[in-house]
């Protein structure tokens, strides 16, 4: 019973969790297409979000969004590295958007491990980007998963 009450608990947790994430994802990537900062772009989400929608974009999410801004120039020069067939700037946006938030909480973010922000871009990826994209994302972050560079 107790292990029961435990996976639940985690199953819980992980939802919570990946729901804080997509946020963070789609509040970054408008932020990509807008001169808008990513506080001004939350406001105006929280304006129209309706609790029937099935993605619920919290504050957390955007502490989550600005974090990986700040951090920006400095994984693109990781990605620019792992990346062997395109240049940063020739990713699509949706793209880095997945790369730059996996690795942000690779390499940022102790309590996430390299193997569950890779997992967690992947599902991102099959969920918003085409199928090409997919392979390319699991590959940049397999390839910076073996680099050691998360450390």
């Amino acid at each position: 019973m107790a292990d029961k009450k435990r996976n639940h608990y985690e199953e819980k947790f992980k939802k919570a969790k990946r729901e804080l994430r997509e946020g963070a994802f789609i509040l970054y990537f408008e932020s990509l297409f807008r001169e808008d900062d990513i506080d001004e772009i939350f406001e105006a989400s929280s304006e129209v979000n309706d609790p029937d929608d099935n993605i619920n974009i919290s504050e957390e999410s955007c502490e989550l969004a600005k974090k990986i801004a700040s951090k920006a120039d400095e994984i693109d020069t990781i990605i620019a590295g792992l990346s062997t067939k395109r240049s940063v700037d020739r990713i699509a946006k949706i793209n880095l958007a997945i790369l730059r938030l996996a690795i942000y909480e690779a390499k940022f973010e102790d309590s996430v491990p390299v193997n569950v922000a890779i997992s967690e871009a992947v599902l991102l990826a099959r969920k918003y980007a085409r199928d090409p994209d997919v392979s390319f994302i699991n590959g940049v972050l397999g390839a910076f998963s073996r680099s050691g560079r998360e450390e």
